[in-house]
């Protein structure tokens, strides 16, 4: 059985992702600090027929990114699917926003990508076989108010992910995106319903989506039928962007 990691695997759309996966792949939920929930996604997976476990990574850190891969690939011999999903926002209009904020976003968002796509590259590169997924935002094609650093993080996954497609596809490693829009997780429980209402005359599809919809789309791209499928960017947000 080849082996899945989900970075920020423990709640929202890494949760799901995790649990679609768990139907044909040993998924291991990363998990920053929420250990308890990621526990609780691996018994749920568990408890589906699948099989599961868990791994610390700080992603925005190098050596914690080393670290976790070399512990799941002692355990499970490989990552053979990526899901760069763990993200952070630290939200503020361009005139206001910290040097801090601005980097901690980049470093977590970006660079951590950076860091967890290269270090699972080498062991898919002797195997002659990888997926690997990027978790970007509707944002990072159209930017948005508020959220520069968000945006443009989320822009570079795009830029990192089709160059991986273009330096890896001759060795069977696919790299693609998915670009939720608004779609219901902790990120968004901050709306009231009148923004809802709002966001949902935006959508060709007259609801706010479910972490469900991402998750649908991600296990597609990690299955063998989606082998011709690569350096894309999948927008799936109710026809936001169309």
């Amino acid at each position: 059985m080849k082996t899945a990691l989900v970075t920020g695997g423990s709640r929202g759309i890494g949760s799901a992702i995790a649990l679609g996966l768990g139907k044909n792949f040993h998924v291991v939920v990363g998990y920053a600090n929420s250990e308890d929930k990621a526990n609780d996604v691996v018994q749920e997976i568990v408890a589906a027929g699948g099989s599961a476990s868990t791994v610390q990574i700080d992603i925005s850190n190098a050596e914690s990114v080393d670290t976790a891969f070399s512990t799941v690939e002692k355990e499970y011999n490989s990552v053979d699917v990526l899901i760069n999903n763990a993200g952070i926002t630290q939200d503020n209009i361009l005139p206001r926003m910290k040097e801090a904020e601005w980097l901690e976003v980049i470093q977590t968002n970006l660079t951590g990508s950076f860091y967890t796509s290269q270090r699972a590259i080498k062991l898919m590169m002797k195997n002659k076989w990888g997926r690997i997924i990027f978790i970007s935002s509707v944002v990072g094609l159209s930017g948005n108010q508020g959220q520069a650093n968000y945006a443009a993080s989320k822009a570079g996954l795009i830029g990192l992910a089709k160059s991986i497609s273009k330096e890896m596809g001759s060795r069977n490693i696919t790299s693609n995106v998915v670009a939720p829009g608004y779609i219901e997780t902790d990120m968004t429980s901050f709306l009231d319903d009148e923004n809802k209402e709002n966001i949902i005359e935006q959508l060709s599809i007259k609801r706010i989506g479910k972490p469900e919809d991402i998750s649908n789309v991600v296990s597609f791209l990690c299955s063998e039928e989606s082998e011709y499928i690569t350096g894309q960017v999948i927008p799936v947000d109710g026809g936001l962007t169309t």
